[in-house]
């Protein structure tokens, strides 16, 4: 099934996602390698698809999980959680409709 991880960011959160990008990137390279990631992008801060030195407020992933629980345990080891990026993760059953 697939489950959506939306993640939102503390203040000022940019230079601390740039240390943690490429740990937290070979993750979810994993899962797309395994053919189970559906998406995943951050949420830039502005109205803009570089948002430059205003950063992001979060991200969002959408993937195949075998259960809500091992959802939460794969977001629970997110790199940017180590490194203090996210204030907190929201872990959710996905149901695709459209398109």
């Amino acid at each position: 099934m697939l489950y959506m991880i939306y993640s939102t960011d503390v203040e000022n959160s940019l230079q601390k996602r740039l240390a943690a990008r490429p740990a937290h990137l070979a993750r979810l390279n994993e899962l797309d390698q395994q053919q189970r990631l559906f998406a995943a992008g951050p949420l830039p801060a502005i109205d803009s698809p570089d948002p430059g030195e205003a950063g992001f407020t979060g991200s969002l992933v959408i993937a195949e999980f075998d259960s809500l629980s091992q959802a939460e345990a794969w977001a629970a080891e997110d790199p940017y959680i180590a490194a203090g990026v996210y204030a907190n993760s929201i872990v959710k059953p996905y149901k695709k409709v459209l398109p």
